[in-house]
């Protein structure tokens, strides 16, 4: 399953507004007699809540079952569904060394996408000018209005607390990826959040990717570095200060370049083969510069005896890390995400391969590769704020129109 999902409340006497508004949701085309099914209210009270709801614009009404081509006989039922256009909400991701953001519809629909590169050496003031005037210039790209936009959340490369902030870092990264930014995106939507990058990962493989009705998984996001985001019995664990996942306890271990990532393992791994002279064949021939991640995982893919040696000393610094989280958080699946994931199979094979007795005392996590692409932290953060806009933000703005038509 995903991680636990409150019911909307519009306020007292509301509920049964509150309970087919939860119901459309994530539905898509429906008839009252559907939502009357799954609600339990009585006809009277379904259709009752529905009208309101039409009325003030958060559901439509769409072409009868007869228009649809669905009619068979009798009288056409009336169809509704969540009104997409009622509001907008943003997903960012705020990375090192980019920014994606994604504005979508109700619905879910990309109403506009783009992704920038970022300086890792700018400043906290200038990457905070960054994020607001690129957030701006998308939004805008969208076609929606300012006054659209619902909720808005952003994923950054750093632990975060439930207020979203995050605690100092001892070299000041921490604080030039999240500078300030709940403060200063305040005034662009009612509900803005910020969050871990790995834990939104998480929340876009609980609802959109392969942790789709698990209530105990872990992504781990694993490009230039490593962090995890953890569910467990269904609940997004964060910890005091949001660092639930950080990897930083495997700074020491050298040989795993764990922290830094796997793509940062298999570079930092091939040049100190080459460098040594201990592997021969295509990766021993290639320049320095050349030795990048994508580079050796071909090369192993194409059966390279030295890149086959790099994935399996990275793939014996990725078990431990996996024997770590399995024997700390005990869950059901572990997914690798990011870019790197469409071709780090043999890696996770090389990982499987030494799961035993002796890193693993619980039964070892199925270990796979994310399908989610790249964008999965963006793609989360969209998630995040949809759910966010269904919790808060739509059940408010429809309070406040239910006030003014006098309901």
């Amino acid at each position: 399953m995903s991680p636990s999902r409150p019911t909307v409340d519009l306020g007292t006497g509301r509920r049964s507004l509150g309970q087919v508004l939860d119901f459309a949701w994530a539905r898509g085309p429906f008839t009252a007699s559907d939502a009357m099914q799954a609600t339990a209210l009585t006809r009277s009270t379904t259709i009752g809540a529905i009208d309101t709801l039409v009325e003030i614009g958060v559901l439509e009404e769409l072409p009868d079952a007869r228009a649809a081509g669905e009619y068979r006989a009798g009288r056409p039922a009336r169809r509704f569904a969540l009104a997409p256009a009622f509001g907008t909400v943003v997903g960012m991701d705020a990375g090192d060394e980019h920014l994606s953001i994604t504005v979508a519809d109700l619905a879910g629909t990309t109403l506009a996408h783009t992704r920038t590169g970022l300086r890792p050496a700018q400043s906290p003031a200038g990457r905070r000018r960054t994020i607001r005037d690129q957030l701006a210039d998308t939004y805008d790209s969208s076609g929606a209005t300012r006054a659209a936009l619902l909720a808005l959340c952003v994923g950054v490369a750093a632990p975060v607390d439930r207020a979203g902030q995050s605690p100092p870092h001892p070299l000041g990264f921490w604080e030039r990826t999240n500078p300030g930014l709940i403060e200063l995106l305040a005034d662009r939507a009612p509900l803005v959040e910020v969050r871990n990058d790995a834990l939104l990962a998480a929340s876009a493989e609980g609802m959109i990717g392969d942790a789709v009705g698990l209530r105990d998984y872990i992504a781990l996001l694993a490009g230039a570095r490593l962090g995890a985001g953890v569910v467990v019995d269904g609940h997004f664990l964060y910890g005091k200060h949001g660092g639930v996942g950080e990897t930083f306890l495997f700074d020491d271990a050298s040989e795993a370049y764990a922290s830094r990532g796997l793509a940062t393992a298999l570079e930092t791994h091939a040049r100190d083969l080459v460098a040594t002279g201990s592997v021969r064949g295509p990766l021993a021939a290639l320049p320095a510069e050349d030795l990048t991640a994508a580079r050796v995982l071909a090369l192993a893919e194409e059966g390279d005896p030295g890149a086959l040696a790099v994935v399996e000393r990275t793939g014996a610094g990725l078990a431990r890390v996996i024997g770590v989280l399995g024997n700390m958080f005990d869950p059901e699946r572990i997914i690798v995400c990011g870019g790197i994931a469409e071709s780090i199979e043999p890696v996770l094979a090389a990982a499987r391969r030494r799961l035993g007795p002796s890193i693993l005392h619980l039964p070892a996590p199925e270990l796979i590769a994310s399908r989610l692409g790249e964008d999965i932290v963006v793609r989360g953060a969209v998630v995040h704020a949809l759910d966010g806009a269904r919790r808060i933000s739509v059940p408010r703005l429809a309070e406040q129109r239910l006030r003014g038509a006098g309901s």
